[in-house]
């Protein structure tokens, strides 16, 4: 069975920074595009931000300039380093790897809770 193992969320003040971490095996991640998407109580989960195998990566507008993805190829794991943090970045983040050619698969963590509020 896959897993998506995240960690780094937590409680932070408005203007703070979190990263979030995420860990899969070696044979998923190396094939995988890799994103981190979000939801709110009473909202749709949404693409927060997404990393190509190749290190291409693409934002959702309300985050560009505040959040970077990144990935490390050799620990299989994918990044999310947030800053100025604003209380509606609330959410629950989940990591997800996708992929769309065969073998096509479309994983998902657990999802990790990441508050911002004073």
């Amino acid at each position: 069975q896959v897993q998506l193992v995240e960690s780094g969320g937590g409680l932070v003040q408005p203007g703070g920074s979190l990263r979030l971490s995420c860990a899969t095996s070696g044979s998923i991640f190396s094939i995988a595009t890799m994103g981190w998407y979000r939801q709110a109580p009473g909202k749709q989960r949404e693409l927060v931000a997404y990393i190509t195998r190749g290190g291409s990566t693409n934002y959702t507008d309300s985050v560009k300039g505040r959040f970077t993805i990144s990935r490390d190829n050799p620990r299989n794991t994918v990044y999310l380093q947030m800053d100025s943090l604003k209380a509606e970045d609330t959410a629950v983040y989940y990591c997800n790897a996708k992929r769309l050619l065969r073998p096509a698969f479309n994983y998902w963590g657990q999802g990790t809770q990441v508050t911002v509020s004073t």
